[in-house]
């Protein structure tokens, strides 16, 4: 399933609009997953880092009382860090510090496969780039220039402590070891 759902998002030839379509198609059906290790299995086992991205981002948007209408970026992932509640109420018996270790093992995963799917995309237009156009593409990329979009460690540090203390309101203190680990990877 895997393969073939790989197969499908790359063979079109806007992989970014059948991830989405992909995404759309199955999403309602992660939402019916009763049982965190069997949406972990799927989501871990996804070939097409985009198509995961995409499904992250809709499991995230659902999790949001006013969901975000910008594309998928770190901004976005920072969003989803300060307004995402509780993902699934299926498992009555699960403990609340186990919800939010949900929430914080996804949100690892989503900036992952964003981050694989930015370097795929410019890997790619690198190489669809003239050879004579590459050295100028290369100078281009060594010097960055600041958008307004830009997101500076503060913006990040901030959005984590804010993140940090809404954990701690609802947890307490001291988190168990698996939220602390989860949080030093995030940051």
């Amino acid at each position: 399933l895997q393969r073939m759902l790989s197969i499908a998002v790359e063979v079109d030839s806007s992989p970014t609009c059948s991830s989405r379509k992909i995404a759309d198609e199955i999403f309602p059906f992660i939402l019916n997953i009763p049982l965190r290790s069997q949406r972990e299995a799927l989501l871990n086992t996804m070939e097409s880092q985009l198509l995961r991205c995409r499904l992250l981002e809709l499991l995230f948007q659902h999790s949001c009382d006013v969901p975000s209408t910008s594309s998928m970026s770190l901004d976005k992932i920072l969003y989803f860090l300060s307004h995402c509640s509780v993902l699934l109420h299926f498992e009555d018996e699960t403990a609340l510090w186990q919800r939010w270790d949900e929430i914080l093992q996804y949100l690892n995963l989503l900036l992952m496969s964003h981050q694989s799917v930015v370097m795929a995309f410019s890997l790619a237009e690198y190489l669809w780039r003239p050879l004579g156009d590459r050295g100028d593409l290369m100078i281009q990329k060594a010097k960055p220039r600041c958008q307004d979009s830009d997101i500076s460690h503060l913006d990040i540090q901030l959005k984590m402590k804010d993140f940090t203390s809404q954990m701690q309101k609802v947890l307490g203190w001291p988190f168990p070891l698996q939220i602390q680990e989860k949080l030093y990877m995030l940051q």
